[in-house]
């Protein structure tokens, strides 16, 4: 979440006029995130304020959109706590009972959903674990019937394209381990019991500052727009590499890694095969994002807000990975 493409607040009023969300009274860039610009938006009808999140898709493309944001207006109307997209009102029909969700601002693909109340929780307990592992499981099974499809883009296949764009920019050692570990996740991809995960539609950037929580209740997960249909299990190694891990050191902590996976398994229980592939699945989580990280920090864009996230870290985590795997 940045700022790439600035705003007009006569822009972003008449989109608020058109989507009968009231008349602009703020709007505030995003600092944080490296993807997309996006914007508080506070919007007065009748005398009442409300807040929204006004966001302006860099990358993806308008054809792309749809998954992400139908998934989002699925997954609030099942009862998951996500922003909701604003459709443009009289927009709906039969073949598209949601309406129109998505729009043009400055040229560039966008959208308005709900803000959501809360705060993010950057240094969780066992407790926060275990609602986020209980939250993401519902949101796995709430996804079953979504009709649409699209592929994790930043899954297998895109690994594969960047790794070789980023090693010129990393020691001799750094890159053996990525090279290395990508042999090995081909492997693992190619296996039969990784082909018969369960699947779905994934979160798959399910960070600590991607979830809400107010006076210990969870409030909320946003920012889907890394989301795709990818195995569960993926999903969960994202998030046990980022909630229950160490941030110094990027070792694994045992106590909130179980608290998560209790609470994830009292709602859709994991299976053998998946309690088996999790160790290769998190080295898998730690090398996405080592790798996206190295790609935004040595190929990045202008942008007006912009906080580059520190490569090492996922480095750090998917070593530990290697070379201390835990046993599930």
């Amino acid at each position: 979440m940045a700022v790439f493409t600035e705003v007009s607040e006569s822009e972003a009023g008449e989109l608020l006029r058109m989507l009968d969300l009231g008349e602009l009274r703020e709007l505030r860039g995003i600092p944080g995130g490296i993807e997309n610009t996006n914007y508080f938006v506070t919007g007065e009808r009748e005398g009442r304020s409300h807040d929204y999140v006004l966001t302006l898709f860099e990358r993806l493309s308008w054809e792309q959109l749809p998954f992400y944001l139908h998934l989002m207006k699925h997954l609030a109307q099942h009862g998951i706590p996500v922003p909701e997209p604003h459709a443009l009102p009289g927009s709906a029909t039969a073949a598209n009972p949601d309406g129109q969700l998505q729009y043009r601002v400055c040229g560039k693909p966008a959208t308005v959903v709900d803000k959501l109340p809360g705060r993010s929780e950057l240094a969780p307990t066992r407790a926060h674990c275990a609602g986020v592992g209980e939250m993401l499981a519902r949101m796995h099974l709430a996804g079953r019937d979504y009709p649409r499809h699209q592929p994790n883009l930043r899954g297998l296949a895109w690994w594969n394209e960047t790794v070789p764009v980023v090693l010129p920019y990393v020691s001799e050692a750094q890159a053996a381990l990525l090279v290395s570990e990508l042999a090995f996740q081909n492997h693992v991809a190619a296996s039969p019991a990784y082909a018969a995960l369960p699947r779905g539609p994934i979160h798959a950037d399910l960070f600590r500052d991607n979830v809400l929580f107010e006076q210990g209740r969870l409030t909320g997960f946003f920012d889907f727009y890394f989301a795709g249909v990818d195995s569960w299990l993926f999903d969960i190694a994202v998030c046990l590499n980022d909630w229950c891990v160490d941030l110094a050191s990027g070792a694994h902590h045992a106590e909130r890694a179980d608290a998560f996976l209790r609470s994830y398994s009292g709602v859709r229980p994991l299976g053998a095969a998946e309690r088996r592939l999790l160790p290769a699945l998190l080295r898998a989580g730690a090398l996405r994002f080592w790798v996206s990280r190295l790609w935004d920090l040595h190929l990045p864009r202008e942008a007006a807000l912009l906080q580059a996230h520190d490569p090492g870290h996922f480095e750090r985590v998917l070593r530990e990975r290697v070379a201390c795997p835990p046993v599930f």
